[in-house]
């Protein structure tokens, strides 16, 4: 027995409403797709941000002037080595103190930053008599590399660097691993891996407390995208950056890191921070297992503590680390 004329049309409707469904479905998901890569490449291919500061200019108006100048001048020694993973060559800028020490220090820059940007905080160390070697991360500056890791898998490149520095001024070297922002957290994902003995303290300075914490807050504080919406686009780009830079976003946390580590950490972090919120190096810090000691240093924006408060800064530095470095 054949359909009727009303069980045809509601037949008709039901595959009409279906094909819409189907139809818009598909628009979502191209829509979430194209949005995901949209903020993989903003947080993990090495392209020009708007958002970053790019102006470095040396002004006599500078509070750390000097610092920066001598940075400018200063002798430095190539170093070159292969990344952790083998794929990458990486450059850094090596500085030996005036007097043979035992002293040295790793010195990481931030996200889309480079080693050449980090002149005051080498001057400082040098200052303190250290030993001072400056890498590019992967991906920035001089060195190699497709996509940003934002510290997890530079943690690896860090420990080959000290193990460099160790086959360069012996085992009896002391060394620091000091870093603002997503040289911060690199610093911090750090401490949580096996290290040589000769690792001896950390200082990180504003860094985050997992890629996954920040990049929700940026889509939040710069996209002003609801919570459910970021979470949902984080999820799909962690997916990508799996296939294309080998680890889920997830995976990179300060946090978790920090639960491993046992040696001696000072935490900075500005009051007024608007990019890495301050409140995140509240967790870090109760994370750490460490010994540790926490300074916000109030007034400071990101990534400005130091030319905020120069002396301070070095004073905080140098009396945490004389108890651990000698």
């Amino acid at each position: 027995m054949g359909l009727t004329i009303l069980e045809k049309q509601t037949t008709k409707q039901h595959h009409y409403l279906r094909n819409t469904i189907l139809w818009l479905i598909g628009i979502v998901v191209i829509a979430i797709l194209g949005a995901s890569c949209y903020f993989f490449r903003v947080a993990m291919v090495p392209t020009h941000k708007s958002f970053i500061n790019n102006n470095h200019r040396i002004t006599r108006t500078d509070p750390l002037y000097h610092q920066k100048e001598w940075f400018a001048h200063a002798n430095k020694q190539k170093w070159t080595m292969e990344s952790a993973s083998g794929h990458y060559r990486l450059v850094a800028d090596y500085i030996p103190a005036v007097q043979h020490t035992t002293k040295n220090v790793v010195i990481l820059h931030g996200f889309m930053g480079q080693k050449k940007w980090m002149g005051e905080y080498a001057a400082m160390f040098h200052q303190m008599g250290y030993n001072v070697l400056l890498p590019d991360a992967r991906a920035h500056g001089q060195s190699q590399g497709k996509y940003i890791g934002d510290g997890w898998p530079e943690r690896y490149d860090v420990r080959k660097w000290t193990n460099k520095l160790i086959a360069k001024n012996g085992t009896n070297s002391q060394i620091v691993i000091f870093g603002t922002s997503m040289g911060g957290a690199t610093t911090m994902m750090t401490s949580g891996i096996k290290l040589p003995h000769q690792v001896k303290a950390f200082v990180e300075d504003c860094g985050y407390t997992s890629l996954n914490d920040e990049l929700q807050y940026e889509a939040h504080h710069m996209y002003h995208l609801p919570s459910g919406l970021s979470w949902v686009l984080i999820k799909t780009m962690s997916g990508i950056n799996r296939t294309q830079n080998g680890f889920f976003t997830g995976e990179a946390s300060s946090i978790d890191s920090l639960h491993h580590n046992h040696r001696p950490m000072l935490f900075i972090h500005g009051s007024n921070d608007d990019f890495v919120p301050t409140k995140m190096v509240y967790r870090n810090y109760h994370a750490d297992r460490g010994p540790k000691q926490l300074w916000v240093v109030k007034g400071a924006k990101h990534a400005a503590s130091y030319s905020h408060a120069p002396q301070q800064y070095q004073q905080h530095v140098e009396r945490f680390l004389n108890k651990y470095v000698h």
